[in-house]
């Protein structure tokens, strides 16, 4: 199972920034991709989610600002960013549970295949 996210740039606070993770090799029943990031300094910390019935879940941090979906037909899970702060920036990783069910993981060790991350970087 491979993972590749993109998407990531530089903007400024107030902009957006669509991000993509792309899955592909073996397939899942009941998966969830879920987005992560890290600032420098920072430990890993759960972004938003989406599992295999749409359900999503969003840190409180972006709740209201991001959005996640999923395009079925091109195994692709999309993160929204819209009102972009300066705190946002990281790098953004997607990461797939593939035995999560109607779970939705915020911890990192709940999933079991990363991608490769993404920068995002917003200036004030």
């Amino acid at each position: 199972v491979q993972l590749q996210a993109s998407g990531g740039g530089l903007v400024q606070a107030g902009d957006s920034l669509s991000l993509s993770c792309v899955t592909s090799g073996r397939t899942f029943r009941q998966f969830a991709v879920g987005w992560f990031r890290q600032a420098p300094g920072k430990e890993r910390e759960f972004v938003a989610g989406i599992n295999w019935s749409d359900s999503t879940s969003y840190a409180d941090s972006v709740k209201g600002r991001f959005t996640i979906s999923r395009d079925k037909d091109k195994n692709t899970v999309h993160l929204q960013m819209n009102s972009l702060k300066p705190e946002d920036t990281a790098v953004y990783y997607c990461a797939l549970d593939r035995t999560s069910g109607l779970r939705i993981g915020r911890r990192s060790y709940e999933y079991d295949y990363w991608g490769q991350g993404t920068l995002v970087t917003v200036s004030s």
